[in-house]
């Protein structure tokens, strides 16, 4: 029964100091948990359909990158990201993709005309 008590407080333990270590780096929480989202939205960019949702996918990688340069205390290349690149850019790219005409393609390979 002793070796079961003392291999719990050891897991404990170790969940506790990994705990204690999150709660002293929370930059460290918040840039993981950004960097992930980033990942995950960039991997939709190449992945998604719908090309209106992939440049919006973009938009959000644009967004994390300029949070990242927050925390490096760049802060004015951090707003220049998010007012050009996410503002600008994706707005472009999302009315360039709104505007051009997009043929459909029927089963039988002929287009819509």
């Amino acid at each position: 029964m002793g070796i079961i008590n003392d291999a719990v407080d050891f897991v404990w333990g170790g969940i506790k100091d990994v705990g204690c270590y999150l709660l002293d780096n929370l930059d460290l929480v918040a840039f993981l948990i950004l960097a992930f989202i980033a990942v995950l939205a960039a991997l939709k960019v190449v992945q998604d359909k719908e090309v209106i949702h992939s440049a919006f996918y973009l938009a959000l990688v644009f967004l994390c990158v300029g949070f990242v340069y927050f925390f490096l205390e760049a802060e004015f290349i951090a707003v220049v990201q998010l007012l050009v690149y996410v503002g600008a850019i994706t707005i472009l790219f999302a009315f360039s993709i709104m505007l051009t005409r997009r043929y459909i393609m029927k089963k039988g390979g002929d287009s819509d005309e």
